[in-house]
């Protein structure tokens, strides 16, 4: 018999678990597609038989599909009757507020398969979800329908971020913020929420300003948030007028030269006392983790040519561009961990 005394203090449980962690995400993928949540909203219940019935498939599947959701957290069951959780209910019914079934679909239809050739991205140093040598970048020549739900998916990432931003950043004496590459404008609207006082703009290139400018009209922020089409690549400076440059989750899309680039433009544009607020998922200085911005920064190697940066790094090139009172301020959201923050003196 095997002796139990000699037996490894290891066990590779931890790395079944990572062998495996792509099962979690289908499941909940594969549901979202077939609109499981949507149809189970307002509190309806179904048996495996009832969905096998309603999908057109195999009672087998269904059971399983329904198994596989409960056990994730997805569904709650009852004498064999399912319903959303909470969380599904919240989240991933179509039409809800805060709807997160884009992101779901993007991972899947976009990002999941460019994370198959990751060993592929790191050989070559280029990405894998689009061809730079066809296309100008990662949005031209994409489908229509994915690039909806990208859309969707980053409004929905970062309502929540904006949030916690907002808790966590003093915005007291900020009067005109900027969002520099803001996208859908989900930033201003929660701050602009959280802060009565305080106005924005929405800059970004012209087709993504008209999404901004249907999601501000819909929260009712249009006497109060603007859009200013425009690239911050390529014009030499940014709108004027500003207090505060926010820059969130768009200079981990871009090597160094140009972060640097960038940041030397906000300073331009601010005013003496204003601030630059840079929001990502920071890695840490040490270069260990934590894990969602370690692996947030992978997904960068197969969509950009950026990477997740450190607050030492971002620090390095607020000073030199010339600002000062460079802190960060950490806090837990789906899309950030933190922000790194300076002053123009």
């Amino acid at each position: 018999m095997p002796d139990a005394h000699n037996a490894p203090a290891l066990s590779p449980a931890p790395l079944m678990q990572l062998a495996t962690g792509f099962w979690a995400f289908k499941t909940l993928a594969a549901a979202e597609e077939l609109g499981l949540f949507t149809r189970l909203a307002g509190g309806h219940e179904v048996t495996s038989t009832e969905l096998a019935q309603a999908l057109g498939v195999h009672h087998r599947p269904a059971e399983m599909l329904l198994t596989g959701c409960a056990s994730l957290g997805l569904l709650d069951v009852t004498d064999g009757r399912y319903r959303n959780s909470a969380l599904a209910e919240e989240f991933l019914v179509q039409g809800k507020p805060y709807y997160f079934g884009g992101w779901v679909r993007m991972c899947d239809k976009r990002l999941y398969p460019g994370w198959g050739r990751l060993t592929e991205a790191i050989r070559t140093n280029r990405p894998t979800t689009w061809d730079p040598a066809k296309q100008r970048s990662l949005f031209e020549g994409e489908d229509p329908v994915v690039l909806s739900l990208f859309w969707e998916a980053m409004h929905s990432l970062s309502t929540f971020s904006a949030r916690a931003l907002a808790r966590a950043v003093d915005l007291s004496d900020i009067r005109h913020l900027l969002d520099v590459g803001g996208g859908s404008g989900a930033f201003p609207i929660e701050l602009c929420r959280a802060y009565p006082h305080l106005h924005a703009t929405v800059y970004d290139l012209p087709f993504v300003t008209e999404i901004a400018a249907g999601k501000v009209a819909a929260a009712g922020m249009s006497q109060r948030i603007a859009t200013q089409a425009g690239d911050f690549l390529a014009e030499e400076r940014l709108p004027a007028g500003h207090d505060a440059v926010l820059l969130s989750m768009i200079l981990h899309d871009w090597d160094e030269e140009k972060c640097r680039a960038i940041l030397r433009k906000c300073f331009d544009a601010l005013p003496s006392g204003g601030m630059v607020i840079i929001s990502e998922l920071l890695v840490d200085d040490e270069k260990s983790g934590p894990a969602p911005a370690a692996l947030m920064s992978l997904n960068m190697l197969i969509e950009t040519e950026g990477r997740n940066y450190t607050p030492s790094e971002y620090g390095a090139w607020l000073r030199e561009a010339g600002f000062t009172s460079i802190e960060t301020v950490w806090f837990d959201a789906a899309g950030a961990n933190g922000a790194v923050i300076g002053r123009k003196g």
